[in-house]
């Protein structure tokens, strides 16, 4: 039986890889209908993406294999939803991030903004998230934690050390930091070990007597590590939605509205960022709050207070930054021109069509509606293969190599690509529509209630399953809804769009989750605690904006002429 059970466990894909279809057939065999064949390839898709029992990428190929079997599509069709317009926009997005983590441009600008906040261990934090939520609008999440991160723990393990030299045991409640503690609590501190960091008041800790012998010093400090680490994979979901090219559930939710409205052309960079970036700003501020209080403590005077003499760990997480800086030494002239075309790419697609005023696209009238935000993307990533990295006196070498951006490119890109198969398997089928139908008694609800309850049920699926795949399976299934509603589908999909970023709940939600999990700072219910308050922060932040200032930006109050009237549709007004 020992045998039989390590063999078991040392096979568990491959059981699992046969189990899940068995399980499932009877929904092709029994059943039948189109409805069902589409969903057995989706929830099979789904079990392999949450268990990773097969690649990722290669999960995603099944629509590829079984929609030609079911007869739901044939193969030509399918390959068609592997490689469209949103796939050109990521080449050039990726092409940018390469080299801004190939020539260290991504490390200048998080220590810069670091620099800005000061060392007082709140506004530490503050700075490392704002820095890596900023890279996160540009880069994918999992990019910009790899690259922040580093830097996190370089400081957090100053500070750790900085705990063994402290033995003033200076009372400082404002920064939570300071106590007696043991070499053994500060040596587990620094091995992760989390059993020392047992549940309780923070507070209660920081006013003890300073002379007592006390771990409080080394639980403090171990609760600064948790909340800095959360706080910087939080803020890479939080920072990627400000932005289309920010994170792939706002990319597929622009692919899949050119798809499916053809003539709806009210979503581009520029007004997406007026309504995402100050849901952005606004959760970024409530979570780094939210996460002081719960790890660190509840005296929140730090932001109104004036700065005093630096502590030793100040001193030291102070000195470790200085040090970052200077090895960096001047911007190389590689940094300069990654930043040059960032800025430009950035501008371009700001000023492409604003919709207030016409932009620059329309020089180009023989070709309206042509020119999209890839266009731009592709454009300025192909000069990272052209211009030369180094003057003429060297061997001529490109900014970025081929090997360089494959790396980041065809995972991404083949993941996204099954989502679109899928989403249009799911459309042919008729499985979105017949879910449809079954929430279509939501429509007797005030709107805001709909969309409320929508974003719960997304915000909890996403925590299971990956992001790319939640977004794809209720976008088919949720504009069907706002049609047989008669409400703006951009009502009820730019919001539920967003809640499939807030995976916040689990350390295999996402990968920055996971990522961050892995530097031994964080127990599961460190996660949990944390991750159910900024859930409900981004669902609130979200269903403001979307009842505030996104319903003048995308006219939300009105049924576009866009989208299908069904006969006998329920009319709902917001």
């Amino acid at each position: 039986m020992r045998t039989l059970r390590w063999t078991l466990w040392n096979f568990r894909r491959i059981v699992l890889i046969l189990a899940a279809p068995l399980l499932l057939l009877p929904l092709p065999l029994v059943i039948g209908t189109k409805e069902a064949q589409c969903s057995f390839v989706l929830l099979l898709m789904a079990i392999f993406w949450m268990t990773e029992a097969v690649p990722l990428a290669m999960a995603a190929m099944l629509p590829a294999i079984l929609f030609p079997a079911f007869g739901i599509m044939t193969s030509s069709d399918v390959a068609k939803e592997y490689f469209k317009d949103f796939h050109f926009l990521l080449v050039g997005v990726i092409c940018l991030a390469t080299s801004i983590a190939k020539w260290g441009l991504h490390r200048r600008v998080a220590l810069r903004l670091v620099t800005l906040v000061g060392v007082n261990p709140a506004w530490l934090m503050l700075g490392f998230m704002s820095g890596c939520a900023f890279l996160s609008m540009w880069v994918q999440n999992t990019s910009a934690v790899a690259m922040v991160m580093p830097i996190v723990e370089a400081v957090l393990q100053q500070i750790l050390k900085a705990s063994e030299k402290d033995v003033g045991g200076e009372d400082n409640p404002g920064l939570q930091l300071d106590g007696l503690s043991g070499e053994d609590e500060v040596k587990a501190s620094e091995q992760g070990d989390h059993a020392g960091a047992a549940p309780g008041d923070p507070d209660h800790d920081a006013e003890s007597p300073p002379a007592a012998p006390s771990s409080g010093g080394a639980r403090r400090d171990r609760m600064l590590c948790k909340a800095m680490c959360i706080g910087i994979a939080y803020s890479s979901n939080i920072g990627g939605i400000s932005t289309l090219p920010g994170t792939s559930p706002n990319l597929i939710f622009a692919e899949f509205l050119h798809q499916t409205y053809p003539s709806c052309n009210c979503i581009n960079f520029g007004n997406w960022l007026l309504l995402c970036f100050p849901v952005s700003l606004i959760m970024l501020l409530l979570t780094w709050l939210w996460l002081y209080w719960l790890f660190i403590g509840s005296d929140f005077s730090f932001l109104w207070r004036c700065r005093g003499e630096q502590t030793e760990k100040e001193r030291a997480a102070k000195k470790v930054i200085e040090d970052e800086c200077k090895s960096l030494g001047p911007m190389s002239s590689q940094e300069i021109f990654t930043g040059l075309v960032f800025l430009l790419m950035v501008l371009l697609w700001l000023t492409r069509a604003p919709g207030f005023i016409p932009g620059w696209a329309s020089l180009f009238p023989q070709s309206a509606g042509h020119i999209t935000d890839a266009t731009v993307a592709l454009l300025l990533g192909l000069l990272f293969f052209i211009v030369p990295a180094y003057g003429p006196r060297r061997k001529y070498e490109s900014m970025i190599s081929w090997k360089e951006f494959e790396e980041s490119m065809w995972n991404v890109a083949l993941l996204v690509g099954g989502g679109f198969a899928l989403a249009e398997g799911a459309k042919v089928s008729g499985l979105s529509q017949w879910v449809a139908d079954l929430l279509t008694p939501l429509g007797n609800l005030p709107v805001l209630a709909t969309i409320t309850i929508a974003c719960i049920i997304v915000t909890t699926v996403t925590e299971v399953t990956s992001n790319a795949a939640t977004v794809t399976i209720f976008l088919p299934i949720l504009s069907a809804l706002a049609e047989a509603i008669h409400v703006n589908p951009l009502y009820v999909l730019i919001p539920t769009t967003l809640c499939t970023s807030y995976s916040f709940l689990l350390p295999v939600s996402n990968p920055p989750n996971a990522v961050v999990f892995g530097y031994g700072h964080l127990t599961i219910m460190d996660i949990v605690k944390a991750g159910i308050g900024t859930n409900v922060i981004g669902v609130l932040a979200t269903l403001l904006a979307v009842a505030t200032w996104g319903v003048p930006l995308f006219s939300l109050d009105t049924y576009p002429d866009w989208a299908p009237v069904h006969p006998g549709s329920n009319s709902t007004s917001p």
